[in-house]
Order: C-alpha cells, then sequence, then structure tokens
C-alpha cells in the first residue's frame, strides 16, 4: 500500500525518564517520518507520524519496542488522517 498515512499514537509504559523522546525523534528521522512528539502528564508519551504507509508502519513496530531502557506496555491508535507536518520535532509536556 503507498501513499501518505498520519497516525496519531499514545505510547504508554515506562517511557519517561528514558530517552524514549530523543530516541523517537532520531528513528523517525532515519525513517524520513514528520511529525512531533511529546511527553504528557500522566507518564505516557503522545506523538503523530506522518509518511509512507510503509514508513509508519515500521515505526509503529519499533515504538512497541522503544529505547533500551524502556518497558512499552501500550501503543494506542488514537487517531489517523490528522494535519500535515514537515520534519520531526521534540514538543514540550502537555
Amino acid at each position: 500500500m503507498s501513499g501518505e498515512r498520519t497516525v496519531h499514537v499514545r505510547i504508554e509504559g515506562r517511557v519517561q525518564g528514558v530517552g524514549y523522546r530523543a530516541w523517537t525523534e532520531a528513528t523517525a528521522q532515519e525513517l524520513e517520518l514528520s511529525g512531533w512528539v511529546r511527553n504528557r502528564r500522566d507518564g505516557s508519551v503522545e506523538l503523530v507520524l506522518q509518511g509512507t504507509h510503509a514508513q509508519v508502519d515500521d515505526m509503529l513496530r519499533l515504538c512497541a519496542q522503544g529505547p533500551g531502557d524502556a518497558r512499552v506496555t501500550g501503543v494506542r491508535l488514537i487517531g489517523e488522517g490528522v494535519g500535515v507536518y514537515e520534519g520531526f520535532n521534540v514538543l514540550a509536556t502537555a
């Protein structure tokens, strides 16, 4: 399947204080994805990914593992097809 895909995702588990945002930014840039990542006050990490279906699917698989010290318990799809993004950014905690 080709074309663009945009997903809004929440990552749950031990994902703060383990470099998850920096890892997400570096990995998304490697995969040439656009979007953003930020910590949530509830302890989760929220992100938007935009790229080809294959790029987004690859990133979602990687997000289920995260960086070495992370312990991901859930990758929850919040929505699809939201916004247009250029580059990948780390946002402030919300």
